[in-house]
């Protein structure tokens, strides 16, 4: 059985190589002016000249590409898929994956869903992809979720690709556009957390490490499953509206809504205890960029305004973690550890509506959320890539050291399973 992957970017290679040393016959391709140096890299792949010569001969053939190209490759390669291959795809969002492979493929390629909910940073064993039945056989859909299996991947199936996509916009980019905003706010108020000693305790260590971690990658990584997927604007908007009322109350010390606001969402959301948290004191510390001494209380803003995004939108987190993606459960984890301890959301709320050094900080986030907000209502990419890169560049000497930080966290999280 050949094993075509089309598009070898990060998660192309991810694959192709592991499938490789798995022993599979793996081809694969990407833009022209990188065949030499692929095949330099990946020794056990056929790297081949385009997507028509990996199309032509593959039996089961996974297209990694960005969602934003999934239609101009679909166009280009799909007429040249061999007859009766399985074809997959990596793309974030399904909707636009799933027309364009209606629309370019043959009708005799049978269309499996498939999506890794993990980055080329992190090793495939016992993360998640999530699969769905599109058009297809049983064989083919087990042909494919054994080539999933073999890279010690853990297979959950959905219902279809629109369930994908209601759940993706749940799960990661309001994740996203929190950490985005916090980054941001980072860049104009130009404050590097981890040079004040007083400010980078707790789980803000690990709020800073999953900011840098995605300032890490490539805008597209994230602006594809903004911009495409079909709910997520709805989430978007929900978070933003839900950031104002909050941070509206603490400005005018109003306490009784706040409070009512916040332990109406936690009693929702936290309402059945789990077995054993997933964040304690002493992970916390140990994933620090600063190993200052000192506690500064401050508002968690970030995290009041995703559990009452949640309880709004009847978002069950635990739930979601069958689809889970590494930052997601890590903020759920940041969410909980929050929310179950009652000295410390007191604390917040108290620090929100009397701690008046702490509105600068609140306000820059404010800013940034209703800024993220407006681009993604227009639909501007250009000013996307442009607010992304500007706050990656402000944070980047850290970038590197937050991302191998917290890819060590999150491989730790997922041996204690």
């Amino acid at each position: 059985m050949k094993i075509g992957v089309i598009g070898l970017g990060d998660m192309g290679k991810l694959f192709a190589r592991v499938w490789a040393q798995k022993g599979y016959e793996v081809y694969g391709c990407d833009l022209p002016d990188r065949t030499e140096a692929l095949r330099e890299a990946l020794p056990g792949v056929h790297v081949l000249e385009d997507a028509v010569a990996v199309s032509r001969i593959s039996d089961i053939i996974m297209y990694a590409v960005e969602t934003e190209r999934i239609e101009e490759v679909a166009r280009m390669a799909g007429p040249s898929t061999k007859f009766g291959a399985v074809v997959t795809g990596q793309t974030s969002v399904k909707t636009p994956e799933v027309l364009a492979f209606e629309k370019h493929l043959p009708h005799d390629a049978q269309i499996v869903g498939s999506h890794a909910l993990f980055g080329p940073s992190i090793s495939p064993e016992g993360e998640i992809v999530a699969m769905y039945r599109h058009r297809c056989t049983d064989e083919a859909f087990e042909q494919v979720r054994e080539l999933y299996r073999s890279t010690g991947a853990t297979v959950e199936e959905l219902d279809s690709y629109r369930t994908h996509d209601q759940m993706m916009a749940d799960i990661q980019v309001i994740t996203h556009v929190g950490f985005e905003s916090l980054g941001t706010a980072f860049m104009h108020r130009k404050v590097y957390p981890w040079e004040d000693k007083s400010q980078i305790q707790g789980i803000d260590n690990i709020k800073l490490l999953l900011t840098l971690r995605i300032f890490s990658y490539k805008p597209h990584v994230y602006s594809g499953l903004a911009f495409e997927n079909p709910f997520a604007i709805r989430d978007v908007r929900k978070f933003a509206l839900i950031e104002n009322e909050l941070f509206g109350w603490m400005i005018t010390e109003n306490r009784k809504m706040l409070e009512a606001r916040v332990f109406k969402a936690r009693d929702k959301v936290f309402s059945a205890p789990q077995a054993e948290m997933m964040l304690d004191d002493s992970l916390l510390r140990e994933y620090t960029l600063n190993p200052g001494s000192n506690h500064k209380p401050n508002s968690h803003l970030s995290l009041l305004t995703m559990v009452c995004t949640w309880a709004d939108l009847g978002i069950n987190p635990y739930k979601s973690l069958v689809c889970q993606t590494p930052p997601f459960r890590l903020r759920v984890g940041l969410a909980e550890y929050l929310f179950n301890n009652e000295d410390l959301l007191r604390e917040s709320l108290d620090t929100a509506l009397t701690d008046k050094s702490n509105y600068i900080d609140d306000l820059a986030y404010h800013t940034a959320v209703h800024e993220w907000t407006n681009i993604l209502e227009t639909g501007d990419k250009r000013a996307y890539e442009k607010q992304f890169m500007a706050t990656s560049s402000f944070l980047g000497d850290r970038l590197q050291e937050g991302r191998e930080k917290s890819t060590l966290l999150l491989n730790r999280l997922n041996h204690r399973r």
